[in-house]
């Protein structure tokens, strides 16, 4: 081992997360090697495709102030690229005017300062200019943080960033073993192909592999409280003579119905004349083993166009169902929170893991990587510094618990 070169950071895993983290690692002047077992942009993840939502309305207060953190290293990121991923607009939540999420939200928008509006139905329909209506007893929150990211466009930003920061990039490259190397400490890491690499320490961000990746490499004895689930994404027709009107250069919204079921969506922006709307949720899978297919969509659409049919009355083509159709994954923990914390299980700080981003993790990606790398270079001690932000993410909330955070209002994701 003493021709192996050693890095100071190796991340596993190049979705948002992992690319995040090397950029992040690589700018503080870390030896990074970034590591994918698939190729690099791969659709077969949770880090692809043309449109995510970010938005600061959560009702878990600890969530508000990660986007709004967040949100500022997106607009860092994109000033040292020069180009554009996150493209602004309003953030819309509407529902039941006694939803417990929805009440939660708005007490989470006093407590950090959040400049919102709270409509009722008249309202509502006077802010968008009669492009959405809400029935009777529903409100409307309207925030100024929210918008679309270009997903796979930002993982190629992270990655270059992180290259033009001297990071190493390998993808095709499966991870099978991590061990602590006795000899020179920090990690060994080793490929399927037979291939090693030394670490002073290592981050691991595997996304709906995770679990399966740190059950296999402490042996069975760390078993990740996460569920793989494959959810679908809908994009739907807007009618002639509308199709400028949800755009957002029209000014139209990011946006999240609470209620059952959870329904979310973006203005038209990717495709041109589609509107993204689907509900947030899915079916429990192995990442390996994924049907592609929609068979087990049909009472969701049902759903989607009954929300569709309410929302934007005629002027989106609902009775025909979507026009496209995309697969994706989410990885679920049991209470919908993230797992960011070091390992254990003989690792000690040597190894920190993220994962369990409950099909809300994608905003926070430019956060997230920060602290991964903080916690991975500065141990415990770091660890400290985020207190406030991951003190509701740690591992030790499942220990004998393992429904994990208690929550005050209802369950966010549908699952089949």
């Amino acid at each position: 081992m003493e021709d192996l070169d050693q890095f100071d950071v190796i991340v596993i895993g190049a979705g948002v997360m992992g690319s995040s983290t090397a950029y992040q690692a690589a700018k503080t002047g870390k030896r990074t090697l970034l590591i994918e077992q698939f190729d690099f942009l791969h659709y077969r993840g949770s880090s692809h495709g043309e449109s995510r939502t970010i938005r600061a309305t959560y009702p878990e207060s600890y969530y508000c102030r990660m986007a709004m953190e967040s949100e500022k290293l997106w607009m860092d990121a994109e000033s040292e690229i020069g180009y554009k991923v996150y493209f602004k607009s309003q953030q819309l939540d509407l529902g039941p005017a006694n939803n417990s999420s929805l009440m939660a939200l708005i007490s989470n928008c006093e407590e950090h300062s959040i400049n919102h509006q709270i409509l009722d139905r008249h309202q509502t329909e006077k802010h968008f200019s009669g492009r959405i209506e809400l029935p009777d007893d529903w409100i409307a929150v309207v925030t100024d943080l929210g918008g679309v990211l270009k997903p796979t466009k930002s993982v190629a930003m992270f990655q270059t960033l992180a290259i033009k920061h001297g990071a190493v990039l390998k993808d095709r490259t499966e991870i099978v073993e991590i061990v602590s190397d006795e000899d020179r400490g920090g990690v060994l890491v080793s490929s399927r192909s037979g291939e090693v690499y030394s670490g002073k320490k290592c981050v691991v961000t595997a996304g709906a592999w995770v679990s399966k990746l740190v059950q296999k490499v402490s042996n069975g004895g760390i078993i990740l409280p996460i569920q793989p689930l494959e959810t679908t994404v809908f994009h739907w027709k807007i009618k002639k003579g509308h199709e400028l009107d949800y755009t957002i250069g029209a000014g139209f919204p990011s946006f999240a119905s609470y209620g059952e079921p959870y329904i979310y969506g973006t203005p038209a922006l990717e495709f041109p004349d589609l509107i993204k709307v689907a509900v947030h949720g899915g079916r429990e899978c192995e990442p390996d083993k994924r049907t592609w297919g929609v068979d087990a969509e049909e009472t969701m659409i049902g759903h989607l166009k009954e929300w569709i049919k309410g929302r934007f009355g005629d002027r989106v083509n609902w009775e025909d169902g979507p026009v496209m159709i995309q697969s994706c994954l989410y990885s679920m923990t049991p209470d919908e929170d993230y797992i960011i914390d070091f390992l254990g299980g003989g690792f000690d700080e040597d190894v920190v893991v993220a994962g369990g981003f409950s099909g809300h993790g994608f905003k926070m990606a430019p956060l997230v990587g920060k602290i991964l790398v903080d916690l991975a270079v500065g141990g415990k001690v770091a660890a400290e510094k985020y207190e406030a932000e991951i003190k509701h993410l740690k591992l030790g909330r499942f220990e004998g618990n393992p429904k994990g955070n208690k929550k005050g209002f209802e369950d966010q994701v549908r699952l089949k």
